[in-house]
């Protein structure tokens, strides 16, 4: 009897795993939900007017990067990879239409900061047709539907100029999936008169303008001393590594200054994308990051590229110090966070009190723009 009991139990087991298995794979549990991506290339205009377009470019980046980083999907927060061209500088090859990739999809801030402080005006012929089709072929944009694909590009001059029409670009970009936002440099019924409405209905995507020269909103809060203090703290949370470690290092200081040197507003900013795991992350200079991402790092990476403070240290001593790194890092990353909310509760507050017209910029229509536009990919930015 008790044999019989047992073989009946067995049967049952194998029949419960079988059907829980089948069950399984008819709802796709055992199928990985890749996480989502928001790709941004900016592609800026560089002639000789424009250099009130580039200081706003150096200021928006951060918030832009902090409002994408607001975003929520299915799978969580979005990947978010940002591209930089320039184009209408006479010095750039002819042949290629004076539009030259500044920087690749990149998940690098830093680098793509200094990029942008790098940037200069030189006069030469704009031509939009051009850029938007050499960034949709240049640039490796995702496959996935789910992914949102944003170009925003922003200059003045007839958007009819160069060799390459706006519509063969805009047809690559509906191929491609690629939503393309135009923001003309002046006001609003010069640039329905320089055809700039038409690059962004055939992306299906926006046209707006901005006064380029207007000075990015400079709001002072209670708040922003104890974040640069904070971040400060954070910065010593790093660790260099690998032969450019300690170059990408000086990089995250550089900026630190360059942005400062903008404006506090500015920095205040770059400090709360610093203070974000998700989006400020350096896995290629940086042990703490990289340790993260894979442990087995810290059995490969060569001691003799590390801080003098740890090129004696054994690979268990250095293990302990990444981990404290990281709790720091952690730590320091939550009260920024908490102060970066209360600042952004302040600024508002502020800026309700402001009366009279508000001057449109590259960060008030680009904000406005993604927030809008992600929602099309079942993502939210509150």
């Amino acid at each position: 009897m008790k044999l019989l009991l047992l073989s009946i139990a067995l049967l049952c087991t194998a029949f419960l795993q079988s059907f829980t298995t089948h069950s399984s794979k008819q709802r796709g549990a055992f199928t990985p939900v890749a996480s989502q991506k928001i790709q941004v290339a900016i592609l800026l205009d560089v002639s000789n007017s424009m250099d009130g377009l580039i200081e706003q470019a150096k200021a928006q980046l951060w918030n832009m990067v902090n409002t994408v980083g607001k975003a929520k999907c299915a799978t969580g927060s979005p990947q978010i990879e940002i591209a930089l061209y320039e184009y209408g500088r006479s010095s750039n090859n002819l042949r290629e239409g004076y539009v030259k990739q500044i920087s690749p999809f990149t998940k690098d801030l830093d680098l793509l900061s200094d990029n942008l402080f790098k940037l200069t005006t030189n006069g030469g012929d704009e031509y939009c047709g051009q850029v938007i089709y050499t960034s949709l072929q240049q640039l490796k944009w995702d496959n996935a539907p789910n992914t949102y694909k944003v170009i925003f590009i922003a200059g003045n001059e007839d958007f009819y100029q160069g060799s390459i029409s706006w519509s063969v670009a805009c047809a690559e970009a509906r191929k491609k999936g690629v939503i393309v936002n135009t923001i003309y440099c002046g006001n609003s019924a010069d640039g329905l008169r320089e055809h700039w409405n038409l690059g962004a209905e055939c992306g299906n995507g926006s046209y707006t303008n901005i006064n380029q020269n207007a000075k990015v909103d400079d709001i002072p809060t209670p708040y922003d001393s104890a974040m640069f203090v904070l971040n400060e703290k954070l910065n010593k949370t790093y660790i260099a590594y690998g032969y450019q470690g300690m170059a990408s290092a000086r990089k995250q200081e550089d900026m630190d200054k360059a942005n400062y040197s903008m404006s506090k507003s500015v920095m205040a900013e770059r400090v709360a994308v610093k203070g974000k795991n998700n989006l400020y992350k350096n896995e290629q200079w940086d042990l703490v990051d990289a340790a993260a991402t894979d442990s087995a790092i810290l059995q490969k990476v060569d001691i003799k590229t590390l801080p003098a403070e740890l090129k004696n240290k054994s690979r268990s001593d250095i293990k302990k110090v990444v981990q404290e790194k990281a709790t720091d890092r952690s730590k320091l990353q939550s009260q920024i966070a908490k102060l970066s909310a209360q600042r952004e509760n302040y600024i508002a507050a502020e800026r309700k009190k402001k009366t009279g017209k508000k001057e449109t910029t590259l960060e008030s229509e680009v904000q406005k723009i993604i927030k809008q536009q992600v929602r099309r990919y079942n993502m939210v930015i509150d």
